[in-house]
């Protein structure tokens, strides 16, 4: 199956299920709607007009994104990338299809939206039954496995004797630039107008954790440092360098350079396990450090060649002496 024709069809028919279906039902439907529950019972409401809105715009959005990843498709050539967009496309959708009709069955001939109630096994039933369609669909859609390509370590440089080379690169992700400084804006803001008294304690307190975590994570991880010389391979996190990870070349066997999309490993930032992760700021060339011990380390770094080179160089002088 076409993958935009797929994604095409499906969103449309979710789309028009989200909007169509509490259209049918408006008759029967308080006004306005409950749409959260808590562990006591119906917290929060919304208008008939506004909750559906919400729901058809926080799919569309999905849906669209979906859309422009197929059409640009570069995810789509590997095999975890399309296992990937198909669960998100079809356990997506599922997810919001049966959010939407466990919150018209609550809400459905009660006299007001206090009156609605929610099943205790509901909700799980909803997010199990999408995640065994996502989980299928990505089965299903996965493809052929990608073909084996043979690694080829990069030439070792020659290392002048009595004189000390180093390697440094710095690679910057500007997405996660942007998301640190909105929220860097949203922490100021927030304080702000809890100084002026536009808002309350209690709004500060449910909004601030949020921005604070996403400002630090950005910093954090938006900046990546790499760095070869003397007996480590350094790698520092942030726009410092800090906190850095430094792994001896002693446990080195080799390194070298392979080209990964965030579609392979699950996504950006750290991936995998230890022993076989990556750290994935951008697609593209990555550094690829081999461990005597058989476990591997991926880099989203520039000029990475040049990095595995000394690497390599390094590992072989150590071997002689």
């Amino acid at each position: 199956m076409n993958p935009r024709v797929a994604a095409a069809a499906w969103g449309a028919a979710v789309t028009a299920a989200l909007v169509l279906g509490p259209m049918a039902l408006r008759d029967r439907l308080p006004e306005p709607l409950a749409t959260h529950w808590n562990a006591g019972g119906v917290d929060n409401s919304a208008s008939f007009q506004a909750h559906v809105l919400t729901v058809a715009a926080v799919w569309t959005l999905v849906w669209v994104a979906l859309l422009a990843v197929a059409a640009r498709g570069w995810a789509l050539r590997h095999r975890n990338g399309r296992a990937l967009w198909w669960g998100g496309l079809f356990g997506g959708g599922v997810l919001v299809l049966g959010t939407q009709a466990f919150t018209l069955s609550a809400n459905l001939d009660v006299p007001d939206w206090t009156a609605a109630s929610l099943s205790g096994w509901q909700v799980p039933l909803v997010v199990v039954g999408s995640l065994g369609v996502g989980v299928l669909a990505g089965y299903l859609g996965r493809g052929a496995p990608d073909p084996v390509q043979a690694v080829q370590p990069p030439p070792a440089m020659r290392l002048r004797p009595g004189r000390r080379t180093v390697w440094v690169s710095r690679l910057v992700n500007p997405w996660l630039v942007a998301l640190a400084l909105v929220a860097a804006a949203a922490v100021a803001v927030l304080c702000g107008l809890r100084l002026a008294g536009a808002v309350s304690a209690a709004t500060l307190a449910s909004a601030l954790p949020g921005a604070v975590i996403a400002m630090v994570v950005g910093l954090a991880t938006a900046g990546l440092t790499v760095r070869v010389g003397g007996d480590a391979l350094v790698i520092g996190f942030g726009p410092l360098g800090f906190p850095a990870r430094r792994i001896p070349l002693s446990k080195i066997d080799r390194a070298w350079t392979e080209v990964r999309r965030p579609s392979e490993v699950g996504g950006w930032g750290f991936r995998g396990i230890p022993g076989m992760a990556t750290i994935m700021l951008r697609g593209g060339e990555c550094l690829v450090v081999g461990y005597r011990s058989g476990g591997r380390l991926a880099i989203s770094i520039d000029d990475a060649e040049s990095g595995a080179s000394l690497i390599n160089a390094l590992v072989a002088e150590r071997v002689r002496s």
